[in-house]
């Protein structure tokens, strides 16, 4: 049995930012979140705003960000800490984020939905916790592993029509058990569950069966937020897209998901998930150029003093040095500059000898 990692491969893992981002300040995160939050109460899309933030904030890989949001719906009034919405409120709420992160696997897999959730379980009120679903209705059985297929298909064909099956064929030419996965996740996770779905403003309790169920357009909106915030992955959030417009043509749509499916809802969907993203990303942004920045003015500040010392070979030792220290990267970097800063603009050689 392996006990205890190598300190060589331990010292490996460290390395390549393995640590999850920090979100922004709260008073920026919650600014946003009351922002956000009443653009969509004033459209009736709370529910919609809901799914979209959790999976902008996972897809972003802010785990802590999804405690807070938790925190926010079901106490938006965060000057008065007994202001909770009742226990039934919140356990519909967290019902929902917790759901909308599990449908988020689909598209951006298991390790930020893993994160995220459990930054949610930590942020959860121990009556909420209590209250929340803890069997499972996904176990696939021989009783029902073919209407899971089932409802993975028509899915499928939902959002794909009327391209369902020449890209069904094409997935499986990739790989004979890619599509078959596909449709079964998709009626496995993606898919509504049988039964009714949940809204914002709903209440649920251990016993309601159809706690955290998402509507067939919301798990579009899923979709739409997952990629949009993933990036660089046009063709399926393109496909996605077109999913929730079609997404009109359920029978049974609640007027929110109706205008979801609209033209103009739709438009919102992805004007939010960026409105969230610049701010989330915003602060990453920030830390980056102040790298940067910092980097560059010692540098400059040590290519001054050898100038102004008239020493020559101290100059092509930090040239050199510069060049090298454009190869690292930016963990190395931070600390190959505190180490520099330490060791003062006397011992630039000692600091490069030492890399």
């Amino acid at each position: 049995m392996v006990k205890h990692l190598p300190p060589s491969i331990k010292q490996l893992l460290a390395l390549r930012n393995p640590n999850v981002l920090p979100g922004p300040p709260l008073p920026k995160l919650y600014n946003l979140f009351v922002r956000t939050s009443r653009d969509a109460k004033l459209k009736n899309a709370e529910t919609g705003w809901l799914v979209l933030t959790t999976c902008t904030l996972l897809t972003a890989n802010r785990p802590a960000s999804v405690g807070h949001l938790y925190r926010f719906v079901t106490n938006p009034n965060t000057n008065e800490p007994g202001s909770r919405v009742n226990v039934a409120q919140a356990v519909n709420k967290a019902a929902l984020i917790r759901e909308s992160a599990l449908k988020s696997a689909i598209f951006v897999g298991v390790p930020r939905v893993i994160l995220s959730l459990a930054a949610l379980h930590e942020a959860l009120d121990d009556d909420v916790k209590k209250s929340l679903r803890s069997q499972s209705r996904r176990l696939a059985t021989p009783e029902n592993i073919e209407s899971t297929i089932m409802r993975g298909q028509t899915l499928w064909n939902s959002i794909y029509a009327p391209h369902a099956e020449k890209l069904h064929d094409k997935l499986g030419a990739y790989h004979p058990d890619f599509i078959s996965f596909i449709i079964q996740a998709y009626g496995s996770v993606l898919a509504p569950l049988p039964g009714g779905t949940k809204a914002f403003a709903d209440a649920s309790s251990l016993d309601d069966s159809d706690q955290g169920n998402l509507s067939r357009a919301l798990g579009s909106v899923v979709g739409i937020a997952t990629l949009r915030a993933e990036g660089r992955v046009g063709p399926q959030l393109t496909s996605h897209t077109f999913g929730l417009l079609k997404a009109r043509n359920v029978e049974g749509l609640s007027a929110e998901d109706a205008w979801l499916a609209s033209d103009e809802g739709t438009e919102w969907v992805l004007r939010t998930v960026d409105e969230i993203l610049d701010v989330v990303s915003s602060e990453e942004q920030e830390a980056e150029v102040k790298m940067k920045f910092s980097s560059a003015a010692l540098y400059l500040g040590l290519c001054i003093d050898c100038i102004v010392s008239r020493n020559s070979t101290r100059f092509h030792t930090l040239s050199a040095s510069l060049s090298f220290h454009n190869l690292l990267s930016d963990e190395t970097k931070r600390a190959r500059n505190a180490r520099m800063i330490d060791l003062g603009a006397g011992s630039v050689d000692a600091a490069a000898d030492e890399d």
